[in-house]
């Protein structure tokens, strides 16, 4: 069993390892108009112009009026603010004739910045500003710097603007100690159902860790140390989410799409039908899109059909065909191989790139068909065989001009066969019932029609057997065809002819009822038990007396004994506490009758220390008297 157990357990996850995971979220062209839309609102400040102003450069597109741009960034900067350059000296990259003046002090100022003692965000603001303005550094101290950092912060954010940073260096240096963090940050990411890869800290992390990951390896040129899956489980992650909550949000997404739409190692490959993924001999042609992240075609590579399969079947149609490239489109002409109606499995190579992943991709076709009726032949059939039947064709879509009469002592048939208009192939369509309609009473029974080996379907009702279907309602009941499929283009619903059943007149209902579920129910009358009766009033007399005796008794015994009054004291404190112990007994009979626990307790609580209170200062008063009186 353990053994059988364990080849389970292996054979299940060769299956799941064979399946190739594949993107299942991207920017549609919809996507990147309203995050384009997003980046291009009006700047606000420094930072705001700096993820519109670079944010749109990732997707390809320049501000509307980049000399006004550059005014904004002039205008608003403070050249004693070090994040302050960094947002003006990067956006003053992505436009063209901008330029930031820089004085001595500043540049003193960003290289004083480069040390141990500042943060790692503090450095990449800096090392971005001073590439940005052209101003040498010295990358190999950069580097001691942000090692020194990255063991004291060890924060995701940090460590990817240590990775931004280092792909802004020297390629001399030695970068290789950064490089690494890419590894031991794609550790902390966490795995969501074998779909999505995310770090905690949310999306804008995730995205800037995908782009700053390859902005240094292709800084390096030396592959990330990512796997497939995991790109594509970060691909999933960072586009799953269409509406963006902030502007730093929206050029995160914006960054990870230039970055796996343009790098040296990973492309991720989305290949989708273009409208419905369905083919017929109106429509023979298979359109394929094949696109990056960004929802740019990729024109210079090759599609090709490895294998298309029926679903039903598991035969091969088709092996080894190209998609013809046209207008950006990737055609197929899948009739040309005559397929059945129906379900096929495409198997599709996307090739003529190295970088290229998730290229091998699976799609399901639909070849839709038309559907004809043929044969309809429609007879009474006498049950003894002492009158001979009478066969009617009908031909599609006109109706039988004679009604057929059917009593007790006949059934009704029908036969008819379905085939494909464009070939002329038997075909066995998912849905294919006969309705009668009682057009007086609004009365339906449904049937449905079988084929035999020969694909013929036929009809057969027996009145005598199927009386109960029909509440044994004679009458007039108009006879329909209905025929249905996924695959077809014309489904059908057809009036082929009356037919008049009779039945038995003792066996039909007095009064016709409606065929409907709405109508008023019968009244449902609850009939709660009755109240047992009171004891009779010596009983209850008598018990009364019983629970007052012991008072009765007490009073006598105090009366035996002597019990007086005479030491009772009318000071204040007596007399409160005798009070607040009558409350107390009294609360007890208003929660019996009228208050529930908590009032109670609330009540007590008050009641209670007021009582505490006197009896405690009623009791020192005595312990007094006693002393003095001695």
């Amino acid at each position: 069993m353990a053994r059988a157990g364990l080849l389970c357990l292996v054979l299940l996850a060769l299956a799941v390892s064979a399946q190739a995971l594949t993107p299942s979220h991207h920017l549609t062209a919809s996507d990147v108009a309203r995050l384009e839309a997003r980046l291009g609102q009006p700047f606000t400040d420094l930072q705001s112009a700096y993820f519109s102003i670079v944010g749109l450069s990732k997707l390809g597109v320049t501000v509307a009026d980049a000399d006004d741009a550059c005014r904004f960034l002039t205008s608003n900067l403070d050249p004693t603010n070090i994040e302050s350059l960094f947002f003006a000296a990067e956006s003053s990259q992505a436009l063209s004739g901008c330029e930031i003046p820089v004085s001595n002090e500043t540049r003193d100022l960003l290289l004083a910045a480069v040390s141990e003692d500042s943060t790692v965000s503090q450095i990449y603001q800096a090392v971005g500003a001073l590439s940005a303005l052209g101003l040498p550094l010295a990358s190999q101290e950069v580097v001691s710097a942000l090692s020194a950092r990255i063991t004291k912060e060890d924060s995701v954010l940090g460590i990817i603007n240590a990775l931004q940073t280092a792909a802004r260096l020297s390629q001399q240096a030695e970068l290789g100690s950064i490089l690494e963090e890419i590894e031991d940050l794609a550790a902390r990411l966490d795995d969501l159902g074998g779909l999505f890869l995310q770090f905690e800290e949310g999306l804008e992390a995730t995205a800037l860790f995908v782009s700053s990951a390859y902005a240094l390896s292709d800084h390096m040129d030396m592959e990330p140390p990512l796997k497939e899956d995991q790109v594509i489980q970060l691909v999933n992650s960072i586009f799953s989410k269409k509406s963006w909550d902030s502007l730093s949000e929206a050029f995160s997404v914006a960054c990870a799409a230039a970055a796996l739409s343009n790098n040296r190692f990973h492309v991720p490959v989305i290949v989708s039908a273009q409208g419905p993924a369905t083919v017929s001999h109106s429509q023979p042609v298979l359109q394929l899109q094949v696109t990056d992240v960004l929802c740019q075609p990729l024109v210079s590579a090759s599609v090709l059909v490895e294998s298309a399969s029926s679903v039903a079947s598991k035969s091969v149609i088709l092996s080894k065909a190209p998609f013809a490239l046209r207008d950006g489109v990737f055609e197929l002409n899948f009739m040309d191989s005559q397929p059945a109606s129906g379900y096929y499995q495409f198997a599709v190579a996307v090739t003529g790139d190295s970088r290229l992943i998730a290229n091998h991709v699976e799609l399901k076709v639909k070849v839709s068909t038309e559907v004809a009726i043929t044969n309809m032949d429609l007879s009474v059939v006498d049950k003894d065989q002492s009158i001979g039947t009478k066969t009617t064709r009908v031909d599609y879509p006109s109706k039988a001009k004679n009604s057929f009469i059917a009593d007790s002592h006949q059934n009704f048939a029908m036969s008819f066969q379905l085939v494909d208009v464009n070939t002329g192939v038997e075909l066995t369509p998912h849905q294919v019932f006969v309705r009668l309609h009682n057009q007086k009473t609004g009365q339906e029974v449904v049937f449905v029609a079988e084929p035999d080996n020969k694909n013929v379907y036929k009809f057969e009702l027996d009145t005598a057997e199927r009386k109960s279907e029909f509440d044994s309602m004679s009458g007039t009941y108009a006879l329909y065809l209905m025929v249905g499929d996924a695959t077809l283009q014309n489904p059908i619903l057809w009036n082929v002819a009356d037919v008049v059943l009779r039945f038995l007149e003792e066996e039909a209902p007095a009064t016709i009822q409606p065929k409907t579920l709405y109508v008023p129910k019968p009244e449902i009358k609850h009939l709660f038990r009755e109240p047992e009766k009171r004891p009779p009033t010596v009983v209850s007399n008598t018990f009364t007396a019983l629970v007052l005796s012991p008072f009765l008794l007490l009073l006598i015994l105090w009366f035996k004994l002597g019990a007086n009054i005479a030491n009772l004291s009318l000071s204040p404190s007596t007399v409160l506490f005798h009070l607040g112990h009558a409350a107390m007994l009294g609360l007890m009979y208003v929660y019996w009758t009228h208050l529930d626990m908590f009032q109670t307790l609330k009540y007590l609580a008050i009641i209670g220390s007021l009582t505490f209170l006197a009896g405690n200062r009623m009791l020192a008063q005595k312990a007094v008297k006693r002393v003095e009186g001695k």
